[in-house]
């Protein structure tokens, strides 16, 4: 597991700084969370099982940040991370996905994160490996059967050869090697609803049937030295251990976002046929999940009583208090984000390392055109942006890339033929180039 220790609450909130404006109380409730994973790990183990993560519900407008908290969260842990829309989930017996899948899903990207940092641990063998490979094809000698001893009558022309090859001075040879054959016969498994698992294991049982098949190609030296270099590194590593890691990693660090959960509330009407009813029942089938259960994958048993949950949803028309209670009682923690206002927008244009100024400014830098946001220019779209979330639906932050997009997509288009040239952005612009957009209502909501 990721060692967290260097990362306190307040140190956690900084970071989330750096790229979220505004939702302090939303920035604190993750923080602590977070930091309550490593605090479980000190505790004596007769009662670390003991101790269950603190779900969160974070309550909130679409485009305020919920999203990006829980995924930058998840960056900072370095830990398995997955988002799910709980709309796309039914109760079992209905058409659609299974609750599990969740957690299966979640520990197959685990396993591929394992494997990607076991690679690189052995990296530079793998390379060593290639490059023996590289000088067997360039070198061949009826002798060689390993592939990796070097032949002692061609020692010292294979040396000169080594020597050549890291001054790149062979890159553009072409060689004739030979490499796995990725191709497989398409396999398609149909299964009763709730057992996808079955489906996927099948597909795995098959396809070992089938022997690894080689093909030999004709490649360049420096693409040749990738593909052992990959190849041989998918031998050092020991896919046991890493599915091993891996579910160990799910059940101490995963986080899973399910976002919209208020669309599997009931609503505040209370009715109770029709699809209500498999709302309530994908409440039902995910409380096992979040209470803590063992669910069976591919890689073997990984059991969910610590995995952390941050669920979110806008909660127009439902409340938290539409959740079945027993659901309720696993997110103990509610925070709610506000609205974003003009002022955030300012901010969210100018003060973020990854804001829109900055995004736009270095795309068409890669044109040789040079763009200046002037400060009232930023107002100017930051308030558009705002006007036209009051007037229209209020999709938060993400009107601002429709308000940037439209305010520079002449330049965009022209880009390839303005190098050399500066534009500056300012208010007298933004106003001349969308103020009549947003004057008419009707034209806003199909453009802005």
């Amino acid at each position: 597991m990721t060692d967290l220790h260097s990362f306190t609450p307040r140190e956690i909130v900084s970071e989330l700084d750096r790229y979220i404006v505004g939702q302090g109380d939303a920035k604190r409730a993750v923080a602590i969370a977070l930091r309550n994973r490593w605090r479980r790990q000190q505790v004596p183990e007769d009662l670390r099982d003991e101790i269950a993560p603190k779900n969160i519900i974070m309550i909130g407008p679409t485009g305020v940040g919920k999203t990006e908290i829980a995924r930058r969260l998840a960056r900072l842990a370095q830990a398995p991370f997955i988002k799910v829309e709980a709309s796309k989930f039914t109760e079992v017996g209905y058409v659609g996905r299974d609750v599990e899948s969740i957690v299966r899903d979640l520990t197959d990207l685990a396993v591929n994160l394992v494997a990607e940092e076991e690679r690189r641990g052995v990296q530079a063998k793998a390379e060593e490996r290639a490059e023996e490979r590289i000088l067997d094809a360039l070198l061949p000698h009826p002798s060689s059967t390993t592939g990796f001893q070097q032949v002692p009558e061609g020692g010292e022309t294979r040396e000169r050869l080594r020597a050549m090859l890291r001054r790149g001075e062979l890159d553009q040879r072409d060689i004739e090697v030979e490499v796995a054959d990725g191709a497989m016969p398409n396999l398609s498994i149909f299964t009763p609803q709730g057992v996808e698992e079955l489906g996927v294991q099948m597909k795995d049982m098959l396809g070992n049937i089938f022997p690894q098949r080689t093909r030999r190609r004709s490649m360049k030296v420096p693409a040749a030295r990738e593909a052992f270099a990959a190849e041989e590194a998918g031998r050092l590593v020991d896919m046991d251990r890493v599915r091993e890691l891996a579910v160990q990693r799910v059940e101490q660090s995963g986080i899973v976002f399910l976002d919209e959960i208020d669309k599997v509330a009931a609503g505040a009407q209370g009715g109770r046929s029709g699809p209500d009813v498999s709302r309530e029942g994908v409440q039902r089938d995910l409380l096992p999940i979040v209470e803590g259960s063992t669910v069976q994958t591919k890689h073997g048993p990984v059991r969910t009583d610590h995995i952390l949950f941050v669920a979110a949803g806008a909660f127009h028309v439902a409340k938290p208090s539409d959740l079945i209670p027993e659901l309720q009682g696993r997110f103990p923690i509610r925070v709610e984000l506000s609205s974003l206002t003009r002022d955030d927008f300012v901010r969210i244009l100018s003060e973020p390392r990854n804001s829109l100024v900055r995004q736009y400014t270095a795309l068409l830098a890669t044109e040789q055109v040079e763009v200046e946001f002037k400060d009232d220019g930023v107002q100017a779209i930051a308030e558009i942006a705002a006007n036209v979330n009051e007037r229209t639906d209020d999709i938060g932050a993400r009107r601002l890339y429709t308000v940037m997009e439209k305010l520079l997509e002449d330049v965009s288009f022209d880009a390839p033929d303005l190098a050399g040239t500066r534009l500056v952005v300012d208010e007298a612009q933004v106003r001349e180039r969308l103020g009549g957009l947003v004057e008419d209502e009707d034209l806003s909501r199909f453009i802005l």
